[in-house]
């Protein structure tokens, strides 16, 4: 830019200020006495004393060059996911280049791009604040966007970074300009979720409120549309509606985990755009308080475990009752003296057995207590669904065992009744391989690794190595079992069995000793762990299933994971997208019990996966939910602020090669406007000193002169008669 020389005055003392000010006071002195007394010559002397005070303050011409700065325009480019949509972004970046390449002379552009914001939308207004932060305020000339308009963060008030200082302690606004990637106007059907619980009761309805809206050009509330519904990628059910107006669904949720609900609205002719026509829900299906009923045979050291365990868990409903005088116990006391609560074998085991979901049977000797009805309907309990869980010590060898009941049929074990099945003596318990990948056990804390000791030695003490559970002292020798093994002695005998029954499930424990590694016991166990994990196994747990299939997205793959306890587990699962498109899946062992694959997956929508046996389902989520809520190019939100600023919009259309790009002006400040060829931005005069000099205004050879003559013509006109 060109150099321009200003010139102004300065003065430069010759002596210190304060014995200039004591001359002045004499020359005024002198000068008013020779008024009064009328002499001649006074006026002379009064200019001499003037000139010479004036050339003692030193007056300097200095002489200053500037340097006239460019002005910075800034140019934010959307990069944005909303600007995927067609040739948006590719129209963006060549408008850019094609502005930085016919820049005027005397401005300056800074180009910026702007991506999502991971979750709130594109917010076009922030990335211009934080991007003019760097310009100096009086070199801000404005600042053009280029972009779809869809910007979440538009607002009807002139920011400040539009509105910088102008260097004399005021406020110059410059504009802001819009180049919208489009032709026109579009017109856009969104699909609002409006209300999505995220859980729901299983065997009750999720209710989900939802609206259709158009937008756009020619689109008026109230317009037919198709609203259509499939949970868990079943048949769609289809409903008409009308837009504008919210819409109550009800989606029966009938299995624990997650529920994925698909919603999808009719395409509106002529709309940019399907992507934001549908989504995808998830409701999380849950019991509604698990109701579990404990019965404990006779006070025990692990009752008191149970209760902490059970009530501590805020999704159960404990019912405990514990057997302290069994029907046969007759010592004379006198009915009224006995301040014992009545077993209520009717209500419980007979009214009311289906309201519970998990009947635990802790060291239980029947003694005439339930009759055969009632033990069959805690049979019959098991086989439509339900969870039982025993607990046997000594008393299970006993005549009034239960396995020689009805219950005895979905039993997973069998003891003979003699006092050789009941062993005691030192052993610790340890895992089976069934065990270590069954999710039940696998992963407990401190599983040991080895064998341990025999119990046909308890005389010899063996030493605790890292990884082993504490020991217990005695455990039941079955004859013959069913189901799944997972703990065992060290004699290879099993020591928790699991199975199912029909539809039921138990769990049997063939020692009544677990209660020991709650009082860390050489060590102690994992014990309410492993009861919790028993019970929510017993309760149909989704996570403690034998068998998993498990989906996940991450960074746009799709991630398989197969549980398994099987010797011979899928060796792939077949994937079918949304658009229907059939893959296999080859899976590969990432560790016990346990496979996993992945694979691209770019659709949005609902993806099931099957190994054959098992059908699960998953979506992908949707990076931005606020980026995809909008998808058509419009002038409106970005309008008001655009006006404020005394901007402009321009439409330079959705294709590459036919671009509409105006020039770049520079224009007064005052008067700065913008035609239809052109942007126009004010020329805020910004500059920088590049060089300074001074010299004195008065000449000392031309002050002592012209000083000596006043004074000489002062003498002279005094001295005339």
């Amino acid at each position: 830019m060109p150099d321009t020389m200003f010139h102004s005055l300065q003065f430069v003392p010759l002596l210190p200020l304060h014995l200039i000010y004591v001359l002045a006071g004499l020359c005024l002195l002198l000068t008013a006495v020779g008024f009064l007394r009328r002499m001649r010559g006074t006026v002379l002397r009064l200019v001499a004393s003037a000139l010479l005070l004036f050339w003692l303050s030193g007056p300097h011409i200095l002489h200053k060059q500037y340097r006239t700065l460019p002005e910075t325009a800034l140019v934010l480019v959307d990069q944005s996911p909303s600007m995927d949509l067609k040739q948006r972004a590719t129209v963006a970046r060549q408008a850019a280049s094609i502005l930085n390449s016919h820049v005027p002379e005397g401005l300056s552009l800074r180009t910026v791009t702007v991506r999502g914001s991971h979750g709130s939308g594109t917010r076009l207004t922030e990335a211009l604040a934080q991007a003019a932060t760097d310009i100096p305020p009086d070199q801000f000339a404005g600042a053009i966007m280029i972009t779809d308009g869809e910007s979440s963060d538009a607002g009807s008030h002139l920011p400040d970074s539009l509105n910088p200082p102008d260097g004399h302690e005021g406020h110059t606004t410059v504009p802001l300009h819009v180049l919208l990637t489009a032709s026109g106007e579009e017109k856009d059907r969104r699909l609002r979720i409006l209300q999505a619980p995220p859980y729901a009761v299983i065997g009750q309805p999720a209710t989900l409120k939802v609206e259709i809206d158009d937008a756009g050009p020619d689109t008026t509330p109230g317009a037919p549309a198709t609203l259509s519904v499939r949970t868990d990628g079943g048949e769609p059910m289809e409903m008409q509606v009308q837009t504008g107006t919210p819409q109550t669904i009800e989606i029966p949720i009938t299995h624990p985990g997650k529920t994925l609900i698909s919603l999808s609205a009719s395409e509106l002719p002529g709309e940019v755009s399907t992507l934001n026509n549908r989504d995808v829900i998830s409701v999380n299906g849950v019991r509604d308080r698990l109701k579990v009923l404990l019965v404990s045979g006779a006070p025990n050291q692990g009752e008191r475990v149970w209760r902490r365990l059970l009530k501590a868990d805020p999704s159960v409903d404990l019912v405990h009752f514990t057997i302290l005088r069994p029907p046969s116990k007759d010592d004379g006391t006198p009915l009224s003296d006995l301040a014992l609560i009545p077993f209520p074998i009717r209500e419980l085991f007979y009214q009311k057995i289906n309201q519970f979901d998990l009947i635990i049977l802790d060291g239980f000797e029947n003694q005439a207590i339930l009759p055969q009805s009632y033990l069959r309907n805690i049979a019959r309990f098991v086989r439509s669904g339900g969870g039982l869980f025993l607990i046997a010590g000594p008393e299970f060898t006993g005549p009034g065992s239960l396995q020689d009941t009805p219950l005895g049929d979905v039993l997973p074990a069998h003891v003979a009744p003699d006092a050789s099945s009941i062993v005691t003596g030192r052993f610790r318990p340890h895992m089976t391989d069934e065990g270590l990948r069954h999710p039940v056990t696998s992963d407990l804390l401190g599983a040991p690794s080895g064998s341990s000791l025999p119990a046909s030695s308890p005389d010899h003490q063996p030493t605790t190595s890292p990884g082993e559970w504490g020991p217990w002292y005695r455990y039941l020798r079955p004859d013959s079992t069913s189901g799944d093994v997972l703990l065992e002695t060290g004699e290879k005998t099993p020591l928790l069995v699991l199975n199912r029954v029909e539809q039921g499930r138990v769990a049997l424990m063939l020692s009544d000793q677990i209660w020991l590694w709650s009082r860390g016991e050489d060590g102690g166990g994992p014990q309410a762990e492993l009861l919790r994990r028993i019970s929510h196994w017993l309760m149909k747990e989704p996570d403690l299933e034998e068998d998993r299939l498990l989906a996940r997205f991450e960074d746009g793959d799709l991630h398989v994971t197969l549980h398994s306890v099987r010797d011979t587990p899928p060796s792939s699962v077949s994937v079918r997208a949304p658009d229907g498109q059939q893959t296999t899946l080859a899976l590969k062992t990432t560790g016990t019990g346990t496979a996993s694959a992945f694979m691209t997956a770019d659709q949005p929508g609902i993806w099931e996966i099957s190994d054959g046996t098992h059908r699960i389902f998953a979506a992908p989520p949707l990076e931005d939910p606020a980026e995809y809520g909008e998808l058509r190019a419009t002038a409106s939100l970005l309008k008001p602020v655009v006006t404020a600023s005394r901007g402009s919009i321009r439409w330079i259309g959705d294709n590459p090669k036919k671009m509409t790009i105006p020039t770049l002006t520079l224009a007064s400040s005052s008067h700065f406007a913008s035609d239809n060829n052109a942007l126009s931005f004010p020329q805020r005069h910004a500059s920088v000193m590049t060089g300074s000099d001074s010299r004195a205004l008065l000449p000392s050879w031309l002050v002592l002169c012209c000083f000596l003559a006043l004074m000489l013509l002062a003498w002279y006109r005094e001295n005339r008669p």
